[in-house]
């Protein structure tokens, strides 16, 4: 009787931390999407030019990226149970800043700590529910929380559309704050604390690493409007690219870093995670853009602009199960590859195809061959980390995988926008085009390039189960953006 007991309690902690790490996953995984089809709206009420929608996006997407595996150390350190409630906090209150801010520098300052937020919230939703959850029912429970991730990324142009257009949009991130009230005491009361094995904290590791990617990113973004030779672009080219160089350096030496370097001498995750940053500079670049393209030359409303964007965002639902599928009868390498290259191509159709005036119709293929694309890279690209790795690494490996995605993301929206602004702008229809398929191609290359880099990967059929039930957990979290 009483072990019956305590198989009920040890079943109810479970389900309560499916419930409250998925839905934490769900609404960090949608700020990565929600605010695109949101930019025109945003800058019509607050001005404001290209720099700021790019920082916008940047600015949650770099700090998520740069702080990721720092907020797993955090966790592990002082406790995951009391640092995700506390990561909860920060982004909830963060959320209702940007709702509440009255221009463009106090919406990006409230971005950027929302990237904080989820970067702390993120990490430790996989490790509190890995310890709830027995081990003969991990596999299904990560794959609940993988479904609300990649549920946010699918829907998140819609979400922020629908509220855009209906309400305003400040409910793009008003929508985060009642559930992060919600999550907040349900976990300090459902959720058990535990510790990490390794408490130390990689402060010099994140600080090289966040003020490099920062200068980089700074560069990027204020090139056209500083000139490239200027003396703060070229300061924050050369200063980034020398605090990232001292980022590794110092990580081959440090006792405790926050990224062993020890893991890049395998062929296949440096290939990779090389792989998965190009993926992520061009199609991440290429959606900050596309989205502005439906509303503002398309004439589309938010809603009807998300809507549209559904072919490409949602159909990694439906080939997602398909790439894993395949990849346990060929390995996951030729099959990212493939996926990629659709990409590739795909991003080409869309450069072809866009003009000042264009059906959707003549869209639409474009929005589908990158779909299947992504739906094919996403679960293999995760087994094929795992599998580089030892099981005790795999969730360092998660975690530099999901961030080095987000910073491809954060590169390719300065970039991609970078080309935009050179060639073109935000004055006519035609203006808009003129610099929108430059970017495009410059999004194909990378994402062809990201396909070449790929196929240096070693080919393995299969990966041990935990191997797969973790990549299957963390795919979707750096998807377009955590």
């Amino acid at each position: 009787m009483k072990q019956q007991g305590k198989q009920r309690v040890r079943s109810s902690s479970a389900v309560w931390a499916v419930a409250i790490t998925s839905m934490a996953g769900f609404i960090t995984a949608l700020d990565n999407l929600i605010v695109t089809t949101a930019l025109p709206s945003i800058r019509k009420d607050l001005g404001g030019g290209l720099e700021d929608l790019e920082w916008t996006v940047s600015a949650y997407t770099l700090t998520f990226a740069v702080l990721l595996m720092f907020g797993a150390s955090l966790g592990d350190r002082f406790g995951r149970r009391r640092l995700f409630a506390i990561g909860l906090a920060i982004f909830t209150t963060a959320s209702a800043a940007a709702a509440l801010a009255p221009g463009m520098g106090e919406l990006i300052a409230a971005r950027a700590a929302q990237g904080l937020g989820a970067a702390i919230v993120t990490p430790l939703t996989l490790t509190l529910l890995s310890a709830a959850v027995p081990a003969e029912r991990r596999g299904a429970a990560l794959g609940v929380w993988g479904a609300a991730s990649g549920i946010a990324v699918a829907t998140g142009p819609l979400i922020g559309g629908t509220l855009t257009q209906h309400l305003s949009w400040q409910w793009i991130f008003w929508v985060n704050v009642p559930i992060g009230l919600a999550l907040i005491p349900l976990a300090l009361l459902r959720l058990d604390e535990s510790h990490g094995p390794n408490p130390t904290l990689d402060l010099v590791g994140t600080a090289l690493a966040s003020g490099g990617l920062f200068g980089i990113v700074y560069a990027l973004v204020r090139g056209n409007t500083d000139g490239w030779t200027s003396t703060p672009v070229l300061s924050g080219f050369i200063a980034g690219t020398a605090l990232l160089v001292g980022f590794v350096l110092y990580e081959l030496r440090a006792e405790h870093p926050m990224l062993p370097m020890r893991l890049f001498r395998h062929r296949s995750f440096s290939a990779i995670n090389a792989a998965s940053l190009l993926m992520f500079l061009g199609m991440f670049g290429s959606i900050f853009l596309l989205s502005q393209y439906l509303q503002t030359v398309g004439g589309y409303s938010p809603m009807e602009a998300g809507i549209r964007m559904l072919p490409w965002t949602a159909m990694p639902m439906i080939a997602g199960p398909l790439g894993g599928a395949l990849s346990d009868r060929i390995g996951g390498a030729p099959v990212v590859t493939v996926g990629m290259a659709l990409n590739a191509v795909g991003l080409g159709l869309w450069a072809i195809a866009v003009k000042p005036h264009v059906a959707y119709t003549h869209l639409l293929p474009a929005l589908i061959v990158c779909g299947i694309g992504m739906g094919l890279f996403f679960a293999p690209s995760a087994n094929l980390v795992m599998s580089t790795v030892r099981p005790e690494e795999q969730g360092i490996a998660s975690g530099a995988n999901n961030a080095i995605r987000e910073v491809g993301g954060a590169i390719g929206v300065a970039s991609l926008a970078a080309v935009f602004s050179a060639q073109g702008g935000y004055g006519t229809a035609s203006q808009f085009v003129d610099g929108l398929t430059p970017a495009l191609w410059v999004g194909a290359g990378a994402v062809a390039l990201a396909a070449a880099v790929a196929l240096l990967m070693r080919r393995q059929r299969k990966t041990d189960d935990s191997a797969a039930g973790l990549a299957a957990g963390s795919a979707p979290a750096g998807a377009v953006a955590n």
